[in-house]
């Protein structure tokens, strides 16, 4: 992995902050497991209601958390005021995803000024084994956050 400097000292609390203010990571119980700058890890634990109906994590599960755990890589190096948005992605899903939870690493290939692009794998869990069940490349929109984003910093 390229080394990276973030460019908010504070990099690992803002993205633990900013993760727990979607509904979405929360309504699927991710959690960040890890933050380096340019890498995070995020960890979905099974849930029936994950599980599509031959008993894999559901695709759409896949493809969220993705997208999720690139972004926040992508969010570990940008300024206290900055946010992003995904602007593409593309997703590969080579095996099924099962076991008692998925674990999802993204990395920061390139940072330009305004764009980033992350490289994001996720594994499932076979016999205790991590196995790789989707990889996927997204590109990501640097922008300033809206004056009432910033203000929920605090």
């Amino acid at each position: 992995m390229a080394q990276f400097e973030p460019q908010n000292p504070d990099f690992d609390a803002e993205v633990r902050k900013r993760f727990a203010q979607q509904p979405y990571n929360l309504s699927i119980g991710a959690e960040v497991a890890d933050v380096k700058p340019g890498r995070v890890v995020v960890i979905v634990p099974s849930r029936a209601d994950l599980i599509q109906h031959n008993g894999y994590f559901h695709g759409g599960l896949i493809a969220g958390l993705a997208d999720i755990a690139g972004g926040f890589a992508g969010w570990s190096l940008i300024e206290a005021d900055q946010g992003m948005l995904t602007i593409e992605y593309k997703l590969n899903i080579v095996a099924p995803g099962q076991g008692d939870h998925l674990r999802a690493v993204g990395e920061v290939v390139s940072r330009g000024r305004s764009i980033i692009v992350t490289r994001i794998d996720i594994f499932g869990m076979r016999n205790s084994e991590p196995v790789l069940c989707a990889t996927s490349l997204q590109t990501l929109k640097v922008m300033k956050l809206p004056p009432e984003l910033l203000d929920s910093a605090a």
